[in-house]
């Protein structure tokens, strides 16, 4: 729009404020309203050669083309423009939460691309336009980049003081079963594992433990575990700032958003371990002694000498490679269409939900099992979130 500053123009206008009809009810259908010749001017052609300019009688008005006002949401429905993308001169961004300049926005629509490369391209002379790279964000996003992997490095180092042992321990104990029992019997047999153990295929649990597991466990599990999921996700969107590098703020967004649900989810695991010790002392001192040094005598046949739990973490690694490839999907086949991303995003969540309800529940049920078998241990014991 090229604008001539009048008085006049604007003394009209305004006394026709109150007459004239706005579609918008604010100042764009006003001014539709007000210039009412203007869906019938000329479209202005900037190629058009002087001398047929010369020949022409100069217009009042002329209306610019699609090439000066290239409008993100019709990209969106179609999936093209609507004119040659090389000889666009405007890009019109009018999806209100999808604005070129959040960092999320460019994993979802295909024409912000353009803005990101004249972003960095731009010269340092404002914020964020230098290398797309802003100085007032520069030491915030080192301190986000470094905090989630202090908080983890210090749960690990208190589960090393606890256990002084590291939970590879574990992984080594289960190679060198599989290669002993390789060389004793030749093959391995296939061995179901039963969805009331909660894959008792790494630890066993007796009999009495799981029938003292309560039936709405697993319920409570999963309803924990999705709002871990949901209160990470909306606290890695408020930490991570809108204005960095796309690469960034979906790096630091995975790294908030894992960290804080698994700190989350593995702090209720572990009140769950805790809910299961306490339920087998409340167990054990209701029972005769006899009866007590034989329950203590079967769970050591049944316990092994692992201190780490690594179901937690074959369960933890599942989801967090479902995590990054549910929204890797569109990337991956190529898709560029909003809706087929978005609906490729929606399939790779429902397997990852999926995965996650079946995890929450066994992880729950382990949990308590191994709490109750627990009871009066002097065992030191990794919390493997």
């Amino acid at each position: 729009m090229v604008v001539e500053p009048s008085e006049t123009v604007f003394n009209n206008m305004m006394s026709k404020v109150t007459t004239l009809p706005s579609y918008t009810g604010g100042d764009q259908g006003f001014l539709n309203s007000y210039y009412a010749e203007f869906p019938n001017a000329h479209v202005f052609q900037p190629d058009l050669p002087e001398e047929v300019r010369k020949t022409r009688p100069v217009p009042d008005m002329e209306r610019l083309s699609t090439l000066y006002n290239a409008d993100v949401g019709l990209y969106m429905l179609a999936n093209k423009w609507m004119v040659d993308e090389n000889e666009l001169r405007v890009i019109h961004y009018t999806l209100g939460p999808l604005k070129p300049w959040d960092w999320w926005t460019s994993w979802l629509l295909k024409p912000v691309d353009v803005w990101q490369r004249v972003r960095e391209q731009l010269d340092e002379s404002l914020p964020g336009t230098g290398g797309g790279k802003n100085p007032k964000d520069e030491l915030l996003v080192k301190a986000l980049f470094l905090l989630p992997l202090c908080l983890v490095l210090l749960c690990y180092y208190r589960s090393f003081l606890q256990t002084r042992a590291f939970c590879r321990s574990s992984l080594c104990d289960h190679i060198r079963y599989l290669y002993y029992k390789i060389r004793s019997n030749g093959a391995l047999a296939y061995t179901g594992i039963s969805s009331s153990s909660a894959g008792n295929s790494i630890y066993q649990f007796s009999n009495d433990a799981q029938s003292k597991v309560p039936a709405y466990l697993g319920g409570v599990s999963i309803f924990m575990c999705f709002m871990a999921v949901l209160l990470a996700l909306a606290l890695g969107l408020s930490i991570v700032p809108r204005q960095v590098m796309p690469w960034t703020g979906l790096f630091l967004m995975y790294e908030w958003t894992f960290t804080i649900f698994f700190l989350l989810f593995g702090g209720f695991l572990h009140l769950i371990y805790l809910w299961g010790k306490r339920m087998a002392t409340q167990a054990a001192s209701l029972s005769s002694p006899p009866d007590s040094l034989a329950y203590d005598s079967r769970k050591a046949g049944h316990r092994q000498g692992s201190s780490c739990d690594v179901a937690a973490w074959y369960y933890g690694l599942g989801m967090a490679l479902l995590a990054v490839a549910a929204p890797s999907l569109p990337c991956i086949f190529g898709v560029t269409a909003l809706f087929l991303r978005l609906g490729l995003m929606v399939a790779g969540g429902l397997v990852l939900a999926s995965f996650m309800t079946y995890a929450s529940e066994h992880l729950a049920i382990r949990s308590f099992l191994r709490g109750f078998e627990d009871r009066d241990t002097a065992r030191a014991r990794n919390i493997c979130f």
